[in-house]
């Protein structure tokens, strides 16, 4: 009895949860809803949908096609590689990153060519560092220079540039003898378990108690760390001398690179002048730009030059060595001719420039003091135009802090020459997103009080827009 009461029960509020829910109404042509071309589908108001139309895509075609086979596995396409790099570096994320948005983002699809919404992965991460392996900084450097063209009827204009160098730091931790070494060591017994080697001595016990005295900061221990920072050293290159007396020949000649590497770090000094900061990227440099709160930086100089009143990047340019700013400016100012396709007549500098006067027959102007002679129009004109050199300042920090230029996770000097360039890329294709919004803006505007004037003309006629909308 009690368990037909139940099943009554349980009826009754089966059939009253039916009735509460709200029922699916089916459109007509909804099943086909991403069979639709993405083209009449999206918002044509959106910034990648707008730029997805003004990019010379087939510039990079043709730039290209001579770096891919014509047999073996088809590979993806130009045109959405190209935009994987380009979004990567608009929304500041990473290789994974990039490709889960394309999956779920239909703009980020159709800026990389796609004529209908797809599902899945755009191709593996690792094809993006392939790709940029393949084309190389040449192949970056187009892809600057089809930016730079966005703008050609700006750049038609100026007549002046402004240039200045910054640190692109690498991705690699602050160096200390202690983490240089510690390092060798761990590799050291790394390369032992892969080839079977039976040390003589590891060290497994004595250099985890080394690590714990080199942690403590007491004065009364300074004597117990500077011998436990030589121990360090000692025992690294007993592994190393040890590897090289047991280990095959082979495997000595095939790993003759990085054991030549770890000797160099370990009979460094204090003061030599060519020294190794990583194990992981060797070629990083040390740089003081004189900075109160960062006295060392470890990456690579990057110089930058811009059309002084556009703010168009035109030039920017990665060094493997720590030269002199003056010494930049011949590589730099030969790119912003390469890429505008213009000659410049001048350039604005700071005064860590001076000395230089005229590179490839540009003038070079830094900021002097201030002169006695001369009239008062003419110290007033210098001022403002050499205060117009500072705006390269902030488009600096915003290539650092939005464009991935603070920390380049790209390897080597063909990485951090790549990243630069990619990074210069997206401020141009920003700069022209903002300034064809602020264009549309100002058309609805115009439009709504033109509906407003008409409305207070006429009674009778109501505007369309008042809210700014067409």
């Amino acid at each position: 009895m009690a368990l037909r009461i139940d099943q009554k029960i349980w009826r009754n509020r089966k059939k009253l949860i039916e009735t509460m829910k709200s029922k699916k109404r089916i459109k007509q042509g909804e099943s086909a809803l991403f069979e639709q071309d993405l083209e009449h589908l999206l918002d044509q108001r959106n910034d990648l949908y707008k730029l997805a139309n003004r990019l010379p895509w087939e510039r990079f075609e043709v730039a290209f096609e001579g770096y891919y086979a014509q047999t073996g596995r088809p590979a993806k396409t130009i045109r959405q590689m190209v935009g994987l790099l380009l979004v990567k570096q608009l929304k500041n994320v990473s290789d994974e990153e990039v490709c889960r948005l394309w999956s779920e983002n239909p703009y980020v699809q159709y800026f990389c060519g796609e004529q209908f919404f797809q599902w899945g992965q755009p191709c593996n991460p690792s094809d993006l560092v392939h790709f940029r392996n393949r084309i190389g900084e040449k192949g970056v450097e187009e892809i600057f220079k089809a930016t730079v063209y966005l703008h050609r009827d700006k750049i038609a204009e100026e007549e002046e540039l402004v240039a200045d160098t910054t640190v692109q730091e690498a991705n690699v931790t602050y160096p200390t003898d202690v983490k240089l070494r510690r390092k060798i060591i761990e590799k050291m017994w790394k390369l032992g378990e892969d080839l079977g080697i039976k040390w003589d001595h590891s060290y497994r016990r004595k250099v985890p108690h080394l690590l714990y005295i080199l942690r403590t900061r007491s004065n009364r221990l300074a004597k117990d760390r500077r011998k436990a920072e030589k121990k360090l050293k000692t025992y690294a290159g007993r592994l190393i001398r040890e590897f090289e007396r047991k280990a095959d020949r082979i495997w000595v000649k095939a790993y003759r690179e990085e054991l030549d590497l770890y000797k160099g770090v370990l009979s460094q000094k204090r003061h030599d002048k060519s020294k190794i900061y990583s194990l992981h990227d060797p070629t990083v440099l040390c740089i003081g730009k004189g900075k109160a709160h960062k006295k060392w930086e470890f990456g690579r100089k990057a110089s930058v030059a811009m059309t002084r009143d556009s703010g168009v990047i035109v030039g920017a340019v990665s060094f493997d060595e720590n030269i002199w700013d003056g010494d930049t400016l011949d590589m730099t100012l030969i790119q912003a001719r390469d890429a505008s396709e213009k000659d410049y007549k001048s350039v604005l500098v700071d005064r860590g420039y001076q000395g230089k006067t005229e590179v490839s027959g540009m003038e070079i102007l830094a900021p002097h003091k201030k002169k006695k002679t001369g009239t008062y129009y003419r110290q007033r004109k210098d001022r403002i135009r050499f205060a117009r050199r500072a705006a390269i300042e902030p488009v600096i920090g915003h290539l650092k802090n939005d464009f991935r230029m603070a920390r380049c996770f790209l390897k080597g000097a063909l990485g951090a020459s790549q990243n630069l360039m990619l990074a210069a890329a997206a401020w141009n294709l920003k700069k022209w997103i903002n300034e064809s919004s602020f264009c549309l803006n100002f058309a609805r505007l115009f439009r709504t009080l033109v509906n407003a004037l008409r409305a207070g003309l006429d009674p009778n006629l109501q505007p369309k827009c008042l809210s700014g909308g067409f």
